[in-house]
């Protein structure tokens, strides 16, 4: 039997970049530039890039103050001004954080609240008119990823646009709770990190010939769960971003409850030895970072989404549901879906861990997911319906499953509530032969999760120190038109692409915008995920 924990996953990139002289920067024009145009001005001072493959980039930028001493398990705090030029020409450290899946590196550099611009030198160079600006939220479950991973050259020049990567906390020092800690931000500091990330784009994203005025947050996975809790933050987050994109996340995914998550806090203090609640705050900023990044993983074991946010602080006020239908979120027009097979990836990381799914334990399987509705759901999906068992379980969960916002009927379910507020733009991701990205489980995996990434970001891979492989001719054209589609939206607030179909705001769960290879077409999303079983099954969730 197999006893599949949630999990969000990042995904690892790497792109080669192609230095070009400096000299090139002459061509350049920004409202921001001194005499030497690989240099802009910043509120907190100069900083300096480096052009390289029809790119302007700034690495490493201090957004916020380094989150340590009497700042660990604090809002961020504002930086202080530099007057020697800042040399924003390599990446800044990750934030803290364990090994994941060959993804990412262990890391443990508390100073790690960086961000990253790209900008495209070829209009820079006109400077007409401010470019629209697109920040990118990594994912990685809360625990892992970081901004590096991410080559945004392609996305820049493509969308003609400025592309903005933060580096935020993960795991305990982000999205840790404990009853010694200030209310308000309790649990969700990585969250503060995003927030504060997107003040300095409010501040100085012109100074690099960038529009304030239209911002558009973006992730996929935990960075797409991010998009959704800043939507779920008014008070917080209004005026920051003017559009949304949201990737693999169900932003009405039930949370856990500030009081639930505080019983994590008091498990990781016990692994430290601070126990004593009056004095836990001080004893845990006095630990060494490696020593609460391995606690925090023994704590969590398995099940990585123990540091994801919590609901009932000033950041996340109100459950996603209830906001999103009571309209008490950032009213910003969104592109929301995600790919048809999502969890079939976690039932291939299971085998690889020795947990096989087979006929004989097929049942089993789904009672250890759904309990005593496993019976309902097993006459649902009979194991005669699919190529295999480990790709029907998998299947199965990608349409719904309780304890997981991966899945198609939440996205759905999102849309529904959002789009009597806001145009919607729902998709799901469907080519079955998209680049792998996990090693050959021995079944069909198809459309899981984050096997879009490559067609955002070339050369994706999910080993952080392999390149990927180059798309076939089909999925490159999936990739130019979904690009068209995202960069057109980013610029505009209307996903449109020449000679496509027309992406028509979401009206129901029976017209949903297909992404496949040679058939961009919609279709019946609602009946093809077994939406309305599901909702009957588990209506507090999905229901009306």
């Amino acid at each position: 039997m197999i006893n599949l924990r949630s999990l969000w996953l990042v995904a690892a990139l790497t792109l080669a970049c192609i230095t070009a002289p400096l000299s090139q920067a002459a061509a350049l024009s920004l409202p921001g530039a001194t005499a030497d145009s690989t240099i802009v001005d910043t509120d907190k001072g100069p900083v300096r890039g480096l052009i390289a493959d029809g790119v302007l980039e700034f690495k490493g930028i201090p957004y916020a103050a380094p989150p340590v001493g009497a700042r660990r398990w604090a809002p961020p705090q504002e930086r202080a001004p530099w007057t020697q030029t800042w040399d924003a020409t390599r990446f800044g450290s990750g934030c803290p954080q364990v090994a994941r899946y060959h993804t990412t590196e262990a890391g443990y550099d508390e100073d790690c609240l960086f961000l990253n611009v790209t900008i495209p030198t070829a209009v820079a160079a006109a400077a007409a008119k401010k470019l629209p600006v697109l920040v990118w939220i990594y994912g990685g479950a809360f625990v892992g990823g970081a901004s590096s991973l991410y080559p945004l050259d392609h996305l820049a020049k493509l969308g003609q646009m400025i592309v903005v990567t933060m580096n935020y906390r993960l795991g305990v020092f982000g999205f840790m709770a404990h009853p010694a800690f200030a209310r308000g931000s309790d649990g969700g500091y990585g969250l503060d990190d995003q927030r504060e990330a997107l003040r300095w784009v409010q501040r100085n994203i012109a100074a690099f010939g960038g529009d304030p005025g239209n911002v558009t947050i973006a992730g996929e996975s935990a960075g797409a769960a991010s998009v959704c809790m800043q939507m779920l933050a008014p008070m917080a987050a209004k005026g920051l971003f003017q559009k949304a994109i949201v990737q693999s996340a169900g932003c009405v995914q039930r949370l856990r409850t500030l009081d639930q998550s505080d019983q994590v806090g008091l498990k990781v203090a016990a692994e430290v030895g601070c126990t004593d609640r009056s004095t836990a705050l001080a004893c845990l900023r006095g630990k060494p970072v490696k020593q609460l990044v391995e606690a925090a993983a023994k704590v969590g074991g398995s099940d990585v989404m123990t540091f994801a946010p919590s609901v009932g602080t000033d950041a996340v006020p109100l459950q996603g549901t209830e906001a999103m239908a009571s309209g008490r979120f950032v009213q910003v027009p969104m592109i929301n879906g995600g790919n048809r097979e999502e969890l079939r990836l976690y039932v291939a990381y299971a085998a690889q861990a020795g947990q096989h799914v087979t006929a004989a334990n097929y049942a089993a399987s789904l009672k250890a997911v759904y309990g005593d509705k496993a019976a309902q759901v097993l006459a649902e999906y009979p194991l005669s319906d699919f190529s295999s068992a480990p790709a029907a379980l998998g299947s199965v969960m990608s349409d719904f499953r309780p304890d997981n916002g991966l899945n198609n009927c939440v996205y759905l379910r999102t849309a529904k509530l959002a789009s009597q507020y806001v145009n919607v733009y729902e998709y799901e991701f469907a080519d079955a032969n998209p680049p792998p990205v996990t090693p050959d489980p021995g079944f069909e995996m198809g459309a899981v999760h984050s096997s879009e990434l490559p067609y955002q970001f070339p050369h994706f891979s999910n080993t952080a120190k392999l390149d990927g492989p180059d798309l076939s001719a089909g999925a490159q054209t999936l990739s130019d038109e979904m690009l068209g589609y995202w960069t057109s939206f980013a610029a505009t607030g209307v996903p449109s692409i020449p000679g496509g179909p027309a992406w028509t705001p979401y009206r129901s769960s029976s017209h949903i915008l297909r992404l496949d290879q040679g058939k961009l077409v919609y279709f019946d999303a609602g009946e093809q995920h077994h939406c309305a079983f599901w909702e009957a099954l588990y209506p507090d969730i999905l229901g009306q």
